[in-house]
């Protein structure tokens, strides 16, 4: 029960919270100032990690496709079809938006933590203005904005991963790879993972900023915000993944 309560609390300051955050900023010049470097900051920052990852896995998944393809009669274009749907469906929203909470996740903590605990933020209230709205809209509006260009990055790149592993290995012929890719091709998967990303990146802003808003202590109790802010994160994004999935696919 007290478990139960505590969960209640939070839920109760994370919405209070957030009618502070999603306010019309004081100054919009500034607010549209301070969102571009937060797009630099934690958007294009992230851009070769999720270029790598991204890279690889589909190597990996077309791999794994291919060597579980037992079916004779089934040809091989399947292989090219089944790990092109794996990367739109699931991989290039899900598993990144897991990477970013991790990522971006403990670099929003530490950084609203860090003001909360050296009185920058209670500063701030003093002066009258919504720290809530000043440091954590900007961030949200930049991770919605940017981060389905990273979806639509890690699409490509990983379909590219499977080219590149298919010509050197020869698992399957580059030809049936590439129809299979282009085969039975339904655009909604596309606009599926982008509103997906949507919906995690805010996810991915939002709890991290709460947890460390509301941090209380010394460093340590950053670090400990940070890691809790991520196993919330981690599982929301898999929750939120399952309703998405079941709202939109079925």
């Amino acid at each position: 029960m007290r478990i139960l309560k505590r969960t209640f609390i939070t839920i109760g300051q994370y919405f209070l919270l957030m009618r502070r955050v999603f306010v019309m900023p004081d100054k919009p010049r500034v607010f549209l100032a301070q969102t571009f470097i937060e797009m630099e900051k934690l958007g294009m920052s992230s851009v070769m990690i999720v270029a790598v990852i991204s890279f690889f896995m589909g190597a990996v998944i077309t791999i794994q496709t291919a060597l579980n393809f037992f079916n004779p009669l089934l040809p091989k274009f399947y292989i090219g079809l089944i790990a092109r749907d794996s990367i739109l469906l699931e991989f290039s929203s899900t598993m990144i938006a897991l990477i970013l909470a991790g990522k971006v996740g403990s670099n929003i903590t530490s950084e609203i933590g860090s003001m909360r605990i050296s009185e920058q933020i209670d500063a701030m209230e003093i002066m009258g203005l919504n720290s809530a709205n000043y440091l954590i809209l900007p961030k949200v509006v930049a991770s919605v904005v940017f981060n389905p260009f990273l979806t639509i990055l890690s699409m490509f790149i990983g379909i590219l991963g499977g080219a590149f592993i298919v010509t050197v290995t020869q698992i399957i012929m580059f030809a049936d790879y590439i129809h299979g890719v282009q085969a039975y091709l339904i655009p909604f998967y596309v606009t599926y993972g982008i509103v997906k990303m949507i919906v995690f990146s805010l996810i991915i802003t939002t709890i991290p900023a709460f947890y460390g808003y509301n941090v209380r202590g010394g460093s340590l109790d950053v670090g400990k915000s940070g890691t809790v802010s991520i196993v919330v994160s981690c599982v929301l994004i898999l929750l939120f993944n399952l309703i998405l999935t079941q709202l939109m696919l079925t």
